[in-house]
């Protein structure tokens, strides 16, 4: 069984694909597995992925028989990994060749730590550097409150998501849920669970173009993205509601103390009555829509 498994889900990635795949194939980090989940693809990406899988043992391809939703497909990837490190990379995204080993060695030096990361550079379409990323994702702080107080107030690109984490504790978290800005909600539950180190080298290169999702966010585009079934109902996400239940579930089954858990939902609490006009809001559309149906 390989020490690290890298996921990659899918779904009509073919113009990016092969770099992304590439790039994992190239790590100095010899011992690892690609768990590609393809959700549906109508365009060469299958084809592309039996390439791969073809020539080099270390991919894994897996091809769901409908599209689960991005949430769920980047949770397969997971379930279908063996490493005892797990990382998740884009379709659209490439990483430097020595990501994984750096990353590996900060996790293995430092076991109170719940996740390791590199430096972000934005490219373009064709892989142009745009700007980089000048914001830290590192969490270096002693205690689970105000690790959990920092995450929250890290930028929404959320980068940190694709970092290196152990596979035991990802797997005693809620991973990524079918609600928009779920990647927050889990890196916020992973802060609880240990500190976030950031290898000082750009090693992960996030595109930015006109078919990525962060591109150009709107809430038929969350439903199609998150959950296609309610896309065909229109079902509301209630962004604001999903946050808080998530918020509060990690904080129940965190390892965190006592002390540290009820600091940690009042400050959720608190979060609730600023954002009351927002909850209000989702709720009353919900009760609409449950009266028109």
């Amino acid at each position: 069984m390989a020490t690290v498994s890298v996921g990659l889900p899918v779904y009509n990635g073919e113009r990016y694909l092969e770099v992304a795949i590439q790039s994992v194939l190239a790590q100095s980090w010899p011992d690892l597995e690609l768990v590609i989940c393809d959700n549906g693809s109508t365009d060469r990406t299958e084809a592309i992925c039996r390439g791969f899988a073809g020539h080099d043992p270390r991919v894994r391809y897996h091809r769901n028989a409908s599209n689960i939703g991005a949430a769920g497909n980047f949770c397969r990837t997971f379930e279908l990994a063996g490493g005892a490190y797990f990382r998740w990379l884009s379709a659209d995204d490439y990483i430097g060749p020595t990501s994984v080993e750096k990353c590996l060695a900060l996790l293995e030096a430092h076991r109170d730590a719940a996740l390791a990361c590199t430096q972000t550079v934005f490219v373009d379409e064709s892989g142009t550097t745009m700007r980089p990323y000048g914001e830290a994702q590192a969490l270096p702080h002693a205690g689970a409150y105000d690790r959990f107080r920092a995450a929250f107030e890290q930028d929404p690109w959320c980068n940190a998501v694709y970092g290196l984490a152990r596979r035991d504790t990802l797997a005693r978290t809620g991973l990524l849920g079918a609600f928009p800005a779920s990647d927050k909600a889990l890196l916020v539950e992973l802060a609880m669970h240990g500190r976030f180190l950031e290898v000082p080298e750009p090693l992960f290169f996030r595109r930015i173009h006109p078919g990525a999702y962060s591109y150009g966010v709107s809430s038929e585009r969350d439903r199609e993205f998150y959950a296609p079934e309610s896309s065909k109902r229109s079902a509301p996400m209630l962004r604001a509601w999903r946050h808080k239940i998530a918020n509060a579930r990690a904080v129940a089954r965190s390892p965190a103390g006592v002390t540290d858990k009820i600091r940690m939902l009042a400050h959720i609490s608190r979060q609730a009555w600023w954002q009351r006009r927002e909850l209000l809001d989702e709720a009353g559309r919900l009760i609409r829509g449950a009266k028109r149906a």
